[in-house]
């Protein structure tokens, strides 16, 4: 039995000032305790969970010629998130080329062989399950969607288009000189331009009804990515998705909300203080109460800090804030034995102290085993 005691505990709805009790993995009590680890009145929240996260590709290619050995790399992406708070974390393995990061597929097969051999011998921090994202317009993407699809790591399926035209990318010419700016020549950029968007008009139906029916026979919880318009989002419900991911504007947050869709938004635009592609603020999606969930995307240290500056802004109380980063991510995907503090579930937690105004991580359980 372990007792962590004089914490600002964070609840559902409410911050106590006390102890908690583990047993066996497990939160027995909240409140007294007998005295035990001080947590000299730092915060306890639970253990952070990310439904998205891009970390291992940047593990993988620190540099952009410069390919890391696989194995490797997953064990520092796993590392990198057991020691920003992230308890549970779900992979965003990519499937499918979108013409200019040709070493995608090659991350995807690799790190989900990495993944199954680590977690099988229990050399993970954290608990790893993972998150296909399916790019429609990629004519290889079925045959990836089956190397996986049928593993019980799979708990969350998301299909996206990044064609040059549509969602995230609908302004082109600002589309062409992002690519401009990763060393790309105009012709080059040109050339794929065209065949990107022929791909779309030849793939995007048959392997979008491909997906669907993979994740209905499996009952696994499916996510668009970059919905812009009503139409998307009604298209997208009617078709049984029921979440949301990074819409891009506000349009399709609420458009999502009036359906009863989830809506995960990237930590990283709270804390940059907006999107990185021009697309619309997360702090506007929580003032117009469209947010479920935030999601790491590409920094997992962004969780925690974005909570927190949701709170600093006075966006969200503390408790409100956390559920973003917590039981929000936890209800989308149906875990239902983590994600908030209370008796009975999972000692995933979490010890953070500010520090200026920066929230600092000081200790981290998973399971009530310190890992970090």
């Amino acid at each position: 039995m372990t007792s962590l005691s004089n914490a600002q505990i964070v609840l559902p709805g409410s911050v106590l000032q006390g102890s908690l009790t583990i047993e066996n993995g497990r939160i027995v009590a909240i409140g007294d305790a007998p005295a035990g680890e001080n947590m000299e009145g730092d915060f306890l929240i639970p253990g952070i969970i990310d439904l998205h996260t891009d970390n291992l590709e940047r593990q993988v290619l620190p540099r952009s010629n410069a390919r890391w050995p696989s194995r490797s790399a997953m064990l520092a992406h796993d590392a990198q998130c057991a020691a920003a708070g992230i308890t549970t974390v779900f992979d965003a393995l990519c499937l499918g080329d979108i013409g200019f990061e040709k070493a995608r597929n090659e991350t995807f097969q690799n790190g989900y062989s990495d993944l199954r051999e680590l977690t099988n011998a229990g050399m993970l921090k954290t608990d790893h399950f993972l998150h296909l994202r399916c790019e429609l317009p990629a004519p290889e993407m079925p045959e990836l969607l089956e190397v996986a699809i049928d593993d019980e790591l799979v708990r969350l399926v998301s299909v996206m288009d990044h064609s040059p035209g549509l969602g995230q990318y609908a302004d082109i010419e600002r589309y062409r000189k992002m690519r401009e700016r990763e060393g790309h020549s105009p012709s080059k950029v040109d050339d794929d331009v065209v065949k990107l968007q022929a791909n779309h008009q030849t793939y995007h139906a048959p392997n979008r009804a491909l997906v669907l029916e993979a994740v209905q026979r499996r009952g696994i919880p499916l996510a668009s990515h970059d919905d812009r318009t009503d139409e998307e989002v009604a298209r997208n419900h009617g078709e049984g998705i029921a979440i949301s991911e990074f819409p891009v504007s506000l349009e399709a947050a609420r458009a999502a909300r009036r359906l009863n869709m989830s809506t995960i938004a990237g930590a990283p635009n709270i804390v940059r203080g907006g999107s990185h592609s021009g697309n619309v603020s997360v702090t506007d999606l929580i003032r117009a109460g469209v947010l479920d969930a935030l999601a790491s995307d590409y920094v997992p240290a962004a969780m925690l800090e974005a909570a927190f500056c949701a709170v600093a802004q006075g966006l969200l109380a503390l408790p409100q804030a956390v559920a973003l980063i917590t039981s929000g991510p936890a209800d989308i995907v149906k875990l239902a034995d983590r994600g908030r503090i209370a008796a009975g579930l999972r000692a995933d937690l979490v010890q953070v102290r500010l520090f200026n105004g920066t929230p600092v991580i000081r200790a981290v359980w998973h399971q009530g085993k310190r890992i970090a």
